[in-house]
């Protein structure tokens, strides 16, 4: 082992080998043992695992900044792959600004109107489910129930919705370096990228959804009719795919934990906390990159500026410093303060809408599904950035 600057620990740990992205969290406990920075040899970055300065990252925008990028590739060295997201990849004072315009749409009114909605579409989906019996819980629930109520919510068109989930795919791989699935992902771009463009232009979105009502800001002079089209597309890339993972995860870790299933059927007004143990325990998001604006110092250690930090929020949803038995799931948890949705400004902007998603179908299955056990040997996805199942084969009950 050497050191860098400030007596950093280096280590040779590839947070984007097979062996950790399938089974990532005794590295996450080897990263927090060895301080509050550690240093990646094999991608020149450094990296950030316990909850204290994962957080303290998260809360200081101006100093570990997002718009170079929130994925390993430094925008100030290398064009992105894309034009950058108005919110993920932007810093105040425009961050600030694109932000509130997605933010007044999401009025409570509105938040109450959608949880109605989606209760009655998770009322027909676990219907047809219960019909069925058996399926992959991947595609024909986890993913299913998004590409229905939450691109309805947005606007979105019908057609070939399927692609929300291969641009999700990009974007978040597109976080890590150019390795297998980052090419894998990318080789959709040519189909998939004008068609989300296209769904996300002001003539082909709903009058009644969420999106047509950020072209307000066109028509009162704040953003250009592409700056729209691009915003209505970050909403997108923040509410397909993190929250069909939590889905995934939240039936993997209730087969794995009975007793969470059975405490979620006793009340299904557990649901809302419920999800938030989802998110702490299985983190969908499991990390990504800032990029130090000038020294910063945590926890005694200093790193140039100009230099990436890996963020990694599963490791700090897991850290014993912060909670009790991390590696337990316990629906009935207080998790507050947990890092599943980020911290700080960059905070995921489609959190109220991912939380009312998975409330609703969570509480409709508690009421109509007695128990669910797998039929096959789940698969994990193989992904540079989020956690979750390729395949959940499993039988309702």
């Amino acid at each position: 082992m050497t050191t860098i600057a400030q007596d950093i620990p280096a280590t040779p740990i590839d947070p984007f080998s097979n062996e950790y992205l399938l089974s990532p969290y005794a590295f996450h406990t080897e990263l927090r043992e060895l301080g509050p920075v550690s240093y990646l040899t094999k991608w020149d970055s450094y990296v950030v695992s316990q909850y204290q300065y994962v957080k303290e990252v998260l809360d200081q925008p101006s100093v570990f900044c997002s718009g170079a990028g929130v994925g390993i590739s430094n925008f100030k060295k290398e064009p992105p792959w894309r034009v950058p997201s108005l919110v993920l990849e932007t810093d105040p004072p425009d961050h600030t600004r694109n932000r509130a315009v997605i933010s007044k749409t999401l009025s409570p009114i509105v938040l109450r109107n959608l949880k109605i909605q989606f209760e009655a579409e998770a009322n027909l989906l676990i219907d047809r489910l219960l019909e069925k019996r058996t399926f992959d819980a991947v595609t024909d629930l986890a993913e299913a129930f998004p590409l229905k109520v939450f691109a309805d919510a947005i606007g979105i068109i019908p057609e070939n919705r399927e692609n929300l989930i291969l641009y999700g795919n990009m974007v978040f791989n597109g976080m890590g370096p150019k390795n297998e699935l980052f090419l894998e992902a990318m080789s959709h771009a040519a189909a998939v990228n004008p068609w989300v463009m296209h769904a996300c232009q002001r003539e082909n979105l709903s009058k009644t959804g969420l999106g047509i009502q950020i072209y307000d800001a066109v028509d009162s002079g704040i953003f250009t009719e592409m700056e729209a089209t691009t915003l209505v597309r970050s909403f997108l890339s923040a509410g397909i795919d993190t929250t069909a993972h939590a889905i995934s995860n939240a039936i993997h870790s209730f087969i794995s934990f009975p007793d969470q299933w059975a405490k979620l059927k006793a009340n299904p007004l557990l649901a809302k906390s419920a999800f938030e143990e989802i998110l702490r325990f299985e983190s969908p998001f499991q990390t990504f990159f800032r990029t130090t604006t000038s020294e910063a110092n945590l926890g005694g250690c200093v790193i140039p500026p100009n230099e990436k930090v890996m963020v990694i929020l599963a490791s700090g949803n897991r850290d014993p410093l912060k909670w009790d038995h991390p590696d337990v799931f316990d629906i009935s948890r207080v998790t507050v303060g947990h890092l599943g949705f980020g911290a700080g400004i960059h905070g995921c902007v489609g959190q109220m809408l991912a939380r009312a998603e998975v409330e609703m179908l969570l509480q409709v299955m508690a009421k109509k599904v007695a128990s669910f056990r797998f039929t096959g040997e789940p698969k994990r996805l193989l992904h540079n950035t989020l956690r979750g199942f390729e395949k959940l084969p499993i039988e309702l009950i």
